[in-house]
């Protein structure tokens, strides 16, 4: 009995998973159980910021393993006290609260928003706001956020007092606030969305307005967060910053670790006994992303990060002119969509035959999401072969 015929048996089919099978991988490029090698451009969805196998990466991990993997919240330890400084010096931001995934990220955020609200502002302040066509996890509160049906059928009734409005509409914005606004939420950049910039003026004036009306302001930038556009954070490309700011994927490069930073005023409001996570922030895990962040904020990381996404978009852009598919191309450093009139599926795999992977994005957006250590030439590659697949 072959491998996916024994997972068939025994897992839930909650991915429409492809016929594939990974072994192992080595910087940018994985290797299936067949020996067949695949360039990546998924980057786990955005998660392998380092690749894979990565020396420096496999060390952190290893020492701190022989250490301490894990130990109760009830005590401090060293790993996550200087990843939480490494956070807070580089946001720009105060405090931290670390858990396990970006879904987890956001029920924190939505609590806070919540506590926030009725502690310093009103009780009757609990009312939160995301956007259509947003994408916030998984979990009840979350997928409650989410501004996409698709991900809410059968699960119904969902969280009371969330309410979306259109991305990037301002006028929308002001219309459904109200003295009951306790939060609001959006990415700078959708993500599962398809890849949709936020304008420089809404953020702007959304900023504001939160600070006009005693709203928090929250961004999730759980895919665009960890330098994936270019910068730390991608609020960081806008000048606009956020009262929480919710990350995962990237920070561990692999290793699944979520939080949210947040500002003092808004902070304090979590205290004892307001929320928790067992593993979160144990010092295995913040170890590892301790070793992510140093390496991305080493001088000159970030500005290769940029100058690769522009070199990226660069050569999607140049195939507008052989390919009257190709629509559009958006997005921020090392995560662009290239929205085409065409099945993605079928591009999609085509692109995996010829040994690239890709995914989608939204209705009509293929995503390129690869590690941030992806090299001009394995880009040259990836386009060239995408160019096939059109």
């Amino acid at each position: 009995m072959d491998l996916i015929t024994r997972a068939n048996n025994v897992i839930m089919e909650t991915y429409k998973r492809f016929p594939l099978v990974f072994d192992k991988g080595q910087g940018c490029v994985l290797t299936d159980i067949n020996g067949k090698q695949y360039l990546d451009f998924m980057g786990g969805i955005a998660v392998n910021s380092l690749g894979y196998a990565d020396p420096g990466l496999m060390k952190a991990m290893k020492e701190q393993m022989e250490k301490l993997v894990h130990v109760s919240n009830l005590y401090w330890t060293k790993p996550g006290i200087e990843l939480a400084e490494l956070l807070t010096k580089a946001s720009g931001l105060d405090k931290v609260f670390f858990c396990n995934s970006g879904t987890e990220a956001c029920e924190a955020a939505l609590k806070l928003c919540r506590i926030y609200g009725k502690l310093k502002k009103s009780p009757a302040a609990v009312e939160i706001i995301a956007m259509d066509q947003s994408f916030h996890g998984r979990t009840y509160g979350a997928i409650t956020a989410t501004g996409q049906k698709k991900y809410q059928k059968n699960l119904e009734p969902l969280l009371p007092e969330v309410y979306h409005v259109p991305y990037n509409d301002i006028e929308a914005l002001k219309a459904r606030i109200s003295e009951k606004t306790c939060g609001i939420l959006l990415e700078p950049i959708q993500g599962e969305g398809g890849i949709h910039p936020a304008d420089p003026e809404y953020l702007k004036e959304v900023r504001k307005i939160c600070d006009e009306e005693n709203i928090v302001l929250v961004f999730d930038e759980v895919q665009t967060g960890i330098g994936r556009s270019g910068k730390l954070f991608a609020y960081q490309q806008y000048g606009v910053v956020p009262d929480v700011v919710t990350m995962a994927k990237g920070l561990g490069g692999g290793v699944p670790i979520g939080g949210i930073i947040a500002k003092n005023h808004v902070a304090e409001v979590f205290t004892p006994g307001t929320h928790a996570a067992t593993f979160g922030g144990n010092p295995f895990v913040c170890a590892t992303a301790k070793y992510v962040i140093e390496t991305l904020t080493a001088p000159g990381f970030l500005e290769s990060v940029e100058e690769k996404g522009d070199y990226l978009k660069t050569k999607l852009e140049a195939l507008k002119k052989d390919h009257a598919s190709v629509k559009e191309v958006r997005g921020m450093g090392l995560m662009i969509g290239v929205e085409v009139d065409t099945d993605l599926s079928e591009i999609v795999a085509k692109a995996m035959d010829k040994g690239l992977l890709i995914i989608t994005a939204g209705t009509n957006a293929i995503r390129f999401v690869p590690p941030l250590v992806i090299t001009k030439e394995q880009i040259d590659q990836a386009v060239a072969i995408f160019a096939e697949c059109l």
